[in-house]
């Protein structure tokens, strides 16, 4: 039976590490590239050690990757050291030819007790295909599944301050709530801009502005503030916000389209709502994390379902427009957001 458990693998794994018994094989994905990153640096730390590291950690992509070097790799002993460490990077083990697969599936089924071999994916989506039979049986029955997901905003607050105060600053958590919001909330944007914000302020308490001079708000945040101005018909701020868009030279395109992804989502939530659906069901739909369900469920609130189909028709009689007219991109989508107004 798959390891796969998405809610207790990664605990499995901090277990794993701490009681100092790694499994052989692991497969390393999800969106959260800063946490798998980490974990594979502690497996890492944990199994090779820095004067044999040459000798005893292999680690393949693209350009360096084919069966007879992985084989080899794999069953290499470790010199002056109890452990080897095997990482392949971004290798879609389902699209080799069907010679390959067999022969990687032999060796996934028989890892020698020495080494440890890790697959992570972060340019390359993980996506087994089980109806090759032979290979996913070698992986379900031999490999821990770690997904990596994208953190919830209780888990991201703590963290959050604990970097700032790693550089004797503090920082309130409806800064924190804001700063993740802003960044799209992947502890890779944030490390980041936690950096920036630090090297910036040369106060020991954070404030809004410090955020507000070196962050750049991702597409998403943006166009979420922008939507929820026209719930509160504060009109005029929301076109200024599609026109602030337009300066960091985000592409029309792209912004409508996440004008479009909202307001489904919005959509949506009104008729959760209006069948007494609480946040977590719209999360569970859009595989999101609690704290933009309920951001959106509050937004979905301040319209009505008229509206929302509305919008919709709007959105894509835009898209239309766009694709071809040969009018202005930028014009099409400031007369969206007054049609928008108007209509709210």
């Amino acid at each position: 039976m798959a390891k796969e458990r998405i809610s207790n693998a990664l605990q499995e794994l901090k277990a794993a590490i701490k009681e100092k018994r790694p499994e052989r094989l692991y497969i390393f994905h999800g969106e959260e590239d800063f946490l798998l990153n980490y974990y594979l640096q502690q497996l890492k730390k944990l199994l090779i050690d820095d004067l044999t590291e040459s000798f005893n950690f292999h680690r393949l992509n693209n350009e360096s990757f084919d069966i007879q070097t992985f084989a080899d790799a794999v069953e290499n002993l470790p010199m002056m050291a109890d452990n080897t460490m095997v990482q392949v990077d971004d290798i879609d083990l389902f699209k080799l030819n069907e010679s390959d697969r067999n022969k990687i599936g032999e060796i996934l089924s028989d890892i020698p007790e020495y080494c440890t071999v890790v697959f992570t994916y972060e340019t390359v989506a993980w996506k087994p295909d089980k109806r090759l039979k032979k290979l996913w049986e070698a992986v379900d029955e031999n490999a821990s599944i770690v997904e990596f997901a994208r953190q919830e905003q209780r888990d991201l607050i703590p963290w959050i301050g604990r970097h700032f105060l790693a550089n004797k600053k503090r920082i309130s958590t409806d800064l924190c709530a804001y700063l993740i919001e802003i960044t799209g909330g992947t502890m890779t944007a944030l490390s980041g801009e936690i950096r920036k914000i630090c090297a910036y302020s040369g106060a020991e308490e954070i404030c809004r502005a410090d955020i507000d001079a070196v962050v750049e708000p991702v597409l998403d945040a943006v166009v979420y503030q922008m939507t929820d101005m026209l719930g509160q018909k504060q009109y005029a701020n929301a076109l200024q916000k599609l026109r602030q868009l337009l300066k960091m030279q985000q592409e029309p395109i792209a912004i409508l389209g996440a004008i479009g992804s909202h307001f489904r989502r919005i959509s949506t939530a009104r008729v959760l709502i209006d069948n007494g659906k609480t946040a977590s069901e719209l999360a569970g739909i859009y595989k999101i994390s609690e704290y933009p369900a309920r951001k959106t469920m509050e937004s979905a609130r301040r319209f009505s379902p008229e509206f929302c189909k509305r919008a919709a028709q709007l959105v894509l009689e835009t898209d239309y427009r766009m694709k071809t007219s040969f009018d202005e991109q930028e014009r099409l989508l400031e007369m969206l957001l007054l049609q928008l107004a108007r209509e709210a």
